[in-house]
């Protein structure tokens, strides 16, 4: 089974909106057996893409179109899929009512041009909307390949993530793998790993990884993910789940015995949802003292569920002088571990939290007491311990400072395992 992605919007061509579509279609078509060998970006033109569409059923059983099915004159899906099926658009009363109601419930008045998102190719079926209101499409389209008929099928999602996902999830992989006639399950296993680069971690696991490409199945993968980390991806077909599980298990056992530590969580987990967990066991407070980030860590750590249970607050220290007024930090250079330990006991008395992670460093693009940009210097104080460490990360400011905030949580959970040695 192929399957191939047409993503549309000529803000995708302008480079307005980064197109994640295309790359998490990708990511999960793999993981559940569907070959995708073939993305391409179009704008909103009907005739490319028209041409676009015909094109790839050629080659592809299914076709999945991201984008194009808003409200508006230059949003072209139906018109142009209902153009490659050779049927006419018609008014789906039902979905123009459910999509009026929506409206209605926020208080506001439908404008008329929304009917155009219950406009539905004859023979399509309706995807059911949960999260807005542009409605999905699973379309069959006949078309003729070396002079035979061939069936084929397009599905038609939003453009908004969420929304794309949520339809692929419930509508799209289960009429995939019904048509591809596998009977098979497909589980994936993810872990999350920090504190060594991918082609470390892709030496370190060669032996494994040659015995799951000799076998077939499961299937191994690296996905580097910025601040959430670089994840090992397990992915494994069984007849029914456990049967995927059973497969999974020993290589994931393999992998967690090689890597130890480097492995932070699973699966949803994040290294902030981590360390707020470890602490939440031991009923102690955090609070953080931060001069390079900014407030990121305090932003990760209240995106956490349940967080106010044990994250008290952050000092945003990023002058030199709110570091000396604020938090008593005396020594000389600011950038050193010395002033980070001194920014962390400082902040531990201001917030009177059990534990405080204090990052202070060198954003760029110029230098600062003579430290080149990517220098980091994160220090830990918890009841009974202490730690300063000085690290080099990527020297662009933007990554340097997102590399700061999983780096220092990461120092964090590390001291806090070695405390319970």
């Amino acid at each position: 089974m192929r399957c191939d992605v047409l993503a549309v919007g000529t803000e995708l061509l302008l480079g307005q909106i980064v197109d994640t579509n295309s790359s998490w279609l990708g990511e999960q078509l793999a993981a559940h057996g569907i070959d995708s060998l073939t993305q391409v970006k179009v704008g909103d033109n009907i005739g490319r893409i028209t041409g676009h569409l015909r094109a790839l059923l050629e080659h592809a059983d299914a076709v999945i179109m991201c984008g194009g099915l808003g409200p508006t004159h230059d949003d072209l899906t139906r018109e142009a899929i209902a153009a490659v099926m050779g049927v006419e658009l018609e008014l789906d009363e039902v979905i123009g009512e459910r999509i009026r109601e929506m409206f209605e419930s926020r208080g506001r008045q439908m404008p008329d041009n929304n009917l155009r998102q219950a406009m539905v190719p004859q023979g399509a079926t309706v995807i059911e909307q949960t999260r807005g209101t542009a409605p999905g499409l699973i379309c069959p389209v006949s078309v003729t390949v070396d002079g035979e008929r061939r069936e084929r099928v397009v599905y038609a999602v939003p453009g908004v993530p969420h929304e794309m996902r949520d339809m692929f999830d419930r509508a799209i992989t289960p009429d995939l793998h019904r048509r591809s006639g596998q009977e098979a399950v497909i589980v994936s296993r993810v872990l999350r790993t920090w504190g060594e680069s991918e082609s470390g971690l892709d030496e370190r696991l060669r032996p494994i990884i040659a015995e799951l490409d000799e076998r077939g199945n499961p299937t191994l993968a690296f996905l580097a993910s910025g601040w959430e980390g670089l994840k090992v991806r397990l992915t494994a077909r069984g007849v029914d789940e456990s049967a995927a599980r059973a497969e999974l298990a020993p290589f994931e056992d393999r992998i967690l015995a090689e890597l130890g530590t480097n492995v932070f969580g699973f699966d949803d987990d994040t290294m902030e949802s981590v360390v707020l967990g470890m602490l939440a066991e031991r009923s102690w407070t955090l609070g953080c003292a931060e001069s390079v980030t900014g407030g990121l860590i305090g932003a990760r750590l209240t995106a956490v569920p349940g967080a106010s249970k044990v994250f008290a607050g952050s000092v945003v220290s990023y002058a030199t002088s709110v570091k000396r007024s604020m938090l008593g930090v005396e020594y000389d250079l600011v950038v050193s571990e010395e002033a980070a330990l001194e920014m962390a006991e400082g902040a531990r008395v201001a917030l009177d939290v059990d534990v405080v992670l204090a990052v202070t460093g060198v954003a760029g693009p110029d230098t600062q007491e003579g430290r080149p940009p990517g220098t980091l210097c994160v220090a830990a104080v918890w009841p009974g311990g202490s730690v300063a460490r000085t690290l080099r990360l990527p020297g662009q400011r933007e990554p340097m400072r997102q590399m700061s905030v999983i780096s220092a949580l990461d120092l964090l959970r590390r001291s806090l395992l070695a405390s319970d040695d």
